[in-house]
C-alpha cells in the first residue's frame, strides 16, 4: 500500500480510516515500534494504546518477533509474511488467551516504509473447527462401526471403523438399507424382523447378530441404533453403532453357558452337545462333533448333535490310527488334522462314505489334551465346502478344546474321586462303604423274593509274616493276586469287597448254606495254590467265616460280624478252613465283649493286683528275685485268670496300659519292702512286644524308678523272643535305649520260640528264662535234657544268667543244679503269692533255708 506525499495530511488521513476497521490494527515503522494501535486493537488486547504506542512490536507479540518476519531496510523487497495470513495466540492483559487470524501489509508514506498488522478475533471458529477435527477422529478412529441412515433408512455416511470392519468404502454403502447389505446364508430373519419393527416404531434398541462382510465372512456384531429428530419431532435420522464381539461371543457365552453346566454338575454327554449347539449357533456353517478316547485307545463318541446317529454307531470302538479320518489321525498323532476335501484324502478311504452324503466334503479335527499332555478326545469341524478354517474358527477351536479338555478332565476327575470314595486302591475291589450299599441292595431284593443270601469273611493266614519278612510290596501284590482269585470263583451276580488289610468280603445273593460251602471250597483250593512274586514262590491259605441270611441277622452290619466271628473260629481251628457261625459262637463273643468291658473297668478302679513268684539261687538256695504276675479278682466272675485277660488285652488294645500299672506297682511295692527293710534283691515285670515298640518306654521307666527311689538294676523286663527278632527301629531303639539305662532285660520262655543266636549275641540280653515245658520233661525225657542242658551252655558262653521255670520236683532242681542252671522258680519253691504271703514266706521258708 502506498501513499503519496502529494497528498495533504496523508497519515492522519490513513489513521482515522484504520480507527474505524472492525479488525485491530497495529502499525509498525522500520524500527518494529508501534506507531498506531486502534481501537479494536484496544478492545482485542485489552490494553490502552497509550501503553503501546512508542514499545516495541515483541512487547506485544512475543510469539514472533516481526523483526525476523519483515523487511527493515525500507528497500521493498519480498517477504513471505506480508500478503499471507496466519493464526496466532493474543495473550491479554487479564491473563486470557485467544485465537487471531494475523495478515500483514507493507506501507510506504511519504517516503517511510511501515508494516499494517491486520489481526482478526477467530477464537469461535477455532474451536468449532478443533470440535469437528475431533468428532471425525472420534468417528473414524474408533474399532466400531459408525452408520447413519436416513429417514428412509438407507446409509448416508459410514466411518472408517464400519470399512475396516466390514470392508464396505461409504460410495459402496451409501444408498444401501443396513440389514441388506449385510445379511447373509445364516442371518436370523427374526432379529431383521425385530430390527425392522423398532425402526419403524422410531425406537432405540439393541440387537446382537450374525452378519456377513464383504469378503462373505460371518462375524458377530452388537448394533445400538438409536433415532434422531428434528426441530418439529420428525424423523431425520438414524445412527447405529455396530461392536465386534465375535470373540466375546466365543469366550463370554460359549465359556458362561459351559462352565456354567459344569458347576450345575451336568453330565459330560450334556456339557458336550451343549459345546457343539453354541458352536453351530456362532458358526452356523460347521457342523461339530466331540469325541471321546477311552483306555484302549478307541473312538467313543460324546456329541454331535448335527449328526445322524448311524455315523456314531459306525465311530464308536473304532481304534485310533493314521487312517482313521481326521478325528482317529488327531487322536494318534496328537496333532492337528485338515482335510480340505475327504473325497481324495487317503484317511477318509474307509469312512467318507459316511459323510459325503450329508453334503460334508472337509474337515478338520484337533486333539483334545490333558494338562499332562495325554491325549483325551477330540474336537472336529466339518464343513460343506472345500476350505481351510479361517481364523476366526481357530480362535473358536481353541477356546472350545480348553473347554472339552476341562470337561474330560472333570469327568475323569469326578471318576477317580468316585473310585478313591468307593473302591480300593490296591485291588480295585469295591471298599467298605461300596460294599455295604451294595450289599444293603442285595439283601433287600432277597427279602422281597425270600430268597436266601450268605456272607463270606475271608482272611489270609499269616499275612503279616509275609508283609515282615518279605516286605509290603510283596504283600501288596498277593493282595492283588488274592482278589483275581476270588473273582475267578464267583458268580457274576456275587459281590466282592476288600474291607481292609487282608480281609475279603463275599456277598452272595440266592446262595444257601450248600452253596455257600462249595464256594468256600473253591475258593481255599484257589487261593491256596503256589504263587511266584520277586522270585519268591509263596504258598497262602486262607481261613473263611460264612453267615447266613436270615438265619444269621437281617442287616449287613449284623452278618458281617457274625462272619467275621466263624472266621476267627476257622482260624482257631487251625486255619485254612471255613466254618460258619452259630448261636454258641455269638454267646462267646458276648461273653468275651462283657470281659474286656470289665477289664477296662478293673484298670480305671484299680482291681488288679501283682502276685510275686520268688527266683532262688541254686547255689546257696538264696533269694535272686521275684516275678511280679498279674492277678484279677471280680466280684462277679470270681478269678479271671491271666491265661485269658492278658491275651484279651492284647486283642482290645488294653495290654499298654496293663504293662505301665504293672510297672508302677511293682516298683511301688519294692520301694515299700525297701523301706521296711525286707531284703528282695530286684523284681521281673513281664511287658507285652507292644511295650518295647514305644519309643517312651525308657523315659517313662526312668521316671518311674526316680519317683520311687529305685536304681535301673532293681527291675528286671521280661520280653518274648519275637521281640528279640523284632527288626524295627523302634523296637531296637526301645531295647538299646533301657540297656544304657541299667535296666535288665530277659528273654522269657527261651527255646520256644523263633530265636536266634545272632540276635542274641548282638542284643543287650542279660538272663535267659528256661521254658517250663522243657522243665516239665526232665524227669522222662532224654531229648527235653538235651536241650535243656545246650541252653545252660549258651548261657554260659554268652555270660548270661539262666533262670529256669516252672521247677516242681527235687529231681528238676538237683538236673538242673548239676546242669549249671544258676537260677530257678516253680512251685517247689514257691506258689505266686499276694505281699503278705510272699513276707510270711520270707521270713519263714527262706530264712530255714539259709540256716
Amino acid at each position: 500500500m502506498y501513499i503519496e506525499s502529494s497528498y495533504p495530511n496523508a497519515q492522519e488521513i490513513l489513521a482515522q480510516t484504520l480507527e474505524q476497521a472492525g479488525d485491530g490494527v497495529v502499525i509498525v515503522d522500520a524500527n518494529h515500534c508501534i506507531t498506531l494501535f486502534n481501537k479494536a486493537a484496544e478492545t482485542l488486547w485489552g490494553r490502552c494504546r497509550d501503553e503501546v504506542l512508542g514499545q516495541h512490536i515483541g512487547q506485544l507479540m512475543p510469539f514472533a518477533p516481526l523483526s525476523k518476519l519483515i523487511a527493515s531496510d525500507g528497500t521493498g523487497g519480498s517477504n513471505p509474511v506480508v500478503g499471507s495470513s496466519m493464526e496466532v495466540t493474543i495473550e491479554r492483559r487479564d491473563g486470557a488467551t485467544l485465537c487471531g487470524a494475523l495478515s500483514v501489509s507493507k506501507l510506504r508514506v511519504e517516503g517511510a516504509v511501515f508494516h499494517a498488522i491486520f489481526i482478526r478475533d477467530v477464537t469461535e471458529e477455532a474451536r468449532r473447527r478443533e470440535e469437528l477435527r475431533l468428532l471425525s477422529l472420534g468417528a473414524n478412529e474408533t474399532a466400531n462401526a459408525v452408520v447413519i441412515t436416513g429417514a428412509d433408512s438407507r446409509i448416508i455416511y459410514v466411518n472408517a471403523g464400519f470399512t475396516r470392519m466390514l470392508g464396505y468404502e461409504l460410495a459402496e454403502a451409501r444408498g444401501k438399507i443396513p440389514s441388506q447389505l449385510l445379511s447373509g446364508q445364516h442371518t436370523d430373519p427374526q432379529v431383521i424382523e425385530y430390527a425392522k419393527s423398532h425402526v419403524a416404531l422410531q425406537q432405540d434398541f439393541h440387537v446382537e447378530i450374525l452378519v456377513y462382510d464383504k469378503q462373505n465372512r460371518p462375524l458377530w456384531i452388537s448394533a445400538m441404533i438409536n433415532p434422531v429428530f428434528n426441530d418439529a419431532g420428525q424423523l431425520q435420522n438414524m445412527v447405529a453403532v455396530y461392536a465386534n464381539i465375535t470373540h466375546t461371543k466365543m469366550h463370554e457365552v460359549l465359556q458362561h453357558k459351559v462352565l456354567n453346566a459344569m458347576v450345575r454338575e451336568a453330565p459330560l454327554l450334556e456339557v458336550a452337545e451343549l459345546i457343539c449347539r453354541e458352536v453351530e449357533h456362532i458358526a452356523p456353517d460347521v457342523v461339530v462333533s466331540i469325541l471321546r478316547v477311552d483306555a484302549e485307545d478307541r473312538l467313543r463318541p460324546l456329541a454331535a448333535p448335527s449328526l445322524p446317529d448311524p455315523i456314531a454307531q459306525a465311530i464308536d470302538g473304532l481304534a485310533i490310527g493314521p487312517d482313521v479320518g481326521a478325528c482317529g489321525s488327531a487322536a494318534y498323532w496328537g496333532e492337528q488334522v485338515v482335510a480340505t476335501d475327504i473325497t481324495t484324502d487317503p484317511r477318509w478311504a474307509l469312512h467318507k462314505h459316511l459323510f459325503l452324503p450329508l453334503g460334508l466334503v472337509a474337515c478338520w479335527s484337533n486333539p483334545i489334551k490333558a494338562s499332562d499332555g495325554r491325549v483325551l478326545g477330540t474336537l472336529a469341524f466339518y464343513y460343506r465346502a472345500h476350505r481351510e478354517p479361517d481364523a476366526f474358527l481357530e480362535r473358536l477351536s481353541v477356546v472350545c478344546e480348553h473347554l472339552c479338555a476341562l470337561a474330560l478332565e472333570r469327568d475323569e476327575a469326578r471318576v477317580n474321586i468316585r473310585k478313591l470314595a468307593f473302591y480300593d486302591v490296591l485291588t480295585g475291589l469295591p471298599n467298605r462303604r461300596r460294599l455295604y450299599a451294595k450289599a444293603t441292595q442285595a439283601i433287600e431284593e432277597v427279602m422281597r423274593s425270600g430268597a436266601p443270601l450268605a456272607v463270606l469273611f475271608v482272611d489270609l493266614d499269616r499275612f503279616k509274616q509275609v508283609n515282615d519278612s518279605l516286605g509290603h510290596a510283596v504283600g501288596d501284590e498277593l493282595l492283588c493276586e488274592t482278589a483275581l482269585r476270588i473273582k475267578a470263583q464267583l458268580r457274576e451276580c456275587d459281590i466282592v469287597g476288600r474291607l481292609s488289610g487282608d480281609e475279603f468280603v463275599i456277598v452272595a445273593p440266592d446262595c444257601n448254606s450248600h452253596q455257600a460251602a462249595e464256594i468256600a471250597e473253591r475258593l481255599l483250593a484257589g487261593l491256596s495254590r503256589p504263587i511266584v512274586i520277586g522270585g519268591v514262590k509263596l504258598r497262602s491259605s486262607a481261613s473263611i467265616g460264612i453267615s447266613l441270611y436270615p438265619d444269621s441277622g437281617h442287616h449287613i452290619e449284623q452278618l458281617l460280624q457274625h462272619a467275621d466271628m466263624a472266621m476267627y473260629q476257622a482260624k482257631m481251628a487251625g486255619r485254612h478252613r471255613c466254618c460258619f457261625f452259630s448261636a454258641e459262637m455269638d454267646r462267646q463273643v458276648q461273653e468275651r465283649q462283657a470281659l474286656e468291658l470289665a477289664l477296662r473297668e478293673a484298670l480305671e478302679q484299680k482291681q488288679l493286683q501283682l502276685h510275686y513268684q520268688p527266683q532262688v539261687r541254686l547255689g546257696d538256695s538264696r533269694l535272686y528275685g521275684v516275678e511280679a504276675l498279674a492277678r484279677w479278682h471280680h466280684p462277679q466272675l470270681g478269678d479271671v485268670s491271666p491265661a485269658r485277660f492278658v491275651p484279651l488285652a492284647e486283642e482290645c488294645g488294653l495290654v499298654m496300659e496293663l504293662g505301665h500299672w504293672a510297672l508302677h506297682e511293682a516298683c511301688r511295692q519294692l520301694a515299700e519292702w525297701r523301706r521296711r527293710g525286707l531284703a528282695i534283691p530286684a523284681v521281673s515285670v513281664n511287658l507285652s512286644p507292644k511295650n518295647f515298640h514305644h519309643l517312651g518306654l525308657p523315659r517313662l521307666i526312668a521316671d518311674i524308678l526316680r519317683q520311687h527311689g529305685l536304681s535301673p538294676t532293681d527291675l528286671t523286663l521280661e520280653m518274648t523272643e519275637s521281640v528279640l527278632m523284632d527288626g524295627s527301629p523302634e523296637t531296637l531303639s526301645t531295647i538299646s535305649a533301657l540297656h544304657e539305662q541299667g535296666v535288665r532285660l530277659s528273654i522269657d520262655d527261651f527255646g520256644t520260640g523263633y530265636s536266634s543266636l545272632g540276635y542274641l549275641h548282638r542284643l543287650p540280653v542279660d538272663e535267659l528264662k528256661l521254658d517250663k515245658r522243657f522243665v516239665h520233661d526232665l524227669d522222662n525225657d532224654e531229648a527235653a535234657r538235651a536241650l535243656t542242658h545246650a541252653i545252660i551252655r549258651i548261657g554260659e558262653s554268652l555270660h548270661l544268667t539262666v533262670v529256669a521255670e516252672g521247677v516242681e520236683s527235687e529231681t528238676q532242681r538237683c538236673f538242673l543244679a548239676k546242669s549249671g542252671c544258676q537260677v530257678a522258680q516253680g512251685y517247689l519253691f514257691a506258689r505266686p503269692m499276694p505281699v503278705e504271703a510272699l513276707e510270711r514266706w520270707m521270713t519263714t521258708t527262706l530264712a530255714c533255708a539259709s540256716t
